[in-house]
């Protein structure tokens, strides 16, 4: 069920688990500022979660909230993550669902990094 991304956080969503170690993930990428996992339920034959270790909702939270160094350090994640999974050659989706009308299930800001088949149009019309 989609979340309203102006709630305050909830520490007890499913990435704040995985971040603390409570629910198990396959991570891909790890540092300071975030890590990456590859998604349980993928939507492209290459689906990875990328998540800042620190406890916010969506972007405009984490831009308003985070550190300079958190903003940088989540967006050289993403790319590092993308590069390190063989993504750019043929090309890669980023896609952030923040709130009920984008579909966001987690209240925790993710990026989903899609590839590995063409994935259409940006938005069905």
């Amino acid at each position: 069920m989609p979340i309203d991304a102006t709630l305050p956080y909830d520490d007890e969503n499913i990435f704040a688990k995985i971040l603390r170690g409570e629910i198990p993930s396959t991570r891909v990428y790890e540092d300071e500022f975030a890590i990456a996992f590859h998604d349980i339920a993928p939507v492209a034959p290459h689906h990875i979660l990328v998540i800042p270790r620190g406890a916010y909702v969506s972007w405009d939270d984490f831009s308003a909230r985070a550190s300079d160094a958190e903003i940088a350090g989540f967006v050289r994640a993403v790319g590092a993550v993308a590069r390190d999974a063989g993504m750019v050659g043929d090309g890669y989706r980023l896609l952030a669902n923040i709130g009920r009308d984008a579909g966001q299930e987690v209240p925790h800001l993710h990026v989903h990094i899609l590839s590995g088949r063409p994935l259409g149009p940006m938005l069905a019309r």
